[in-house]
């Protein structure tokens, strides 16, 4: 299976540097084991995010992600709560 290349947004890396060691152990292991592998597996985005597709990190927390098909690429834009700080 040919998996998808992960990168990260300057604002994705922001979120990430603010996790705690378990989150971002527990978003490498999303990243590796699920989008990187099927990356149409998130739920799809609906209104201005219908380009994007998001898993859910924690109770609160997602990582929005979209997809280059083409370059076979995933690139995660946030890994934060969408419920505001």
């Amino acid at each position: 299976m040919n998996v998808y290349e992960i990168r990260f947004t300057k604002e994705a890396l922001k979120d990430v540097k603010k996790l705690t060691p378990r989150l971002k152990a527990k978003l490498k292991d999303i990243l590796e084991k699920q989008v990187s592998q099927e990356p149409y597996s998130g739920k799809k985005l609906v209104g201005q995010l219908k380009a994007f597709y998001s898993i859910r990190l924690t109770f609160q927390d997602r990582i929005v992600y979209s997809i280059d098909e083409e370059n076979r690429k995933v690139y995660v834009h946030r890994a934060k709560t969408h419920y505001g700080e």
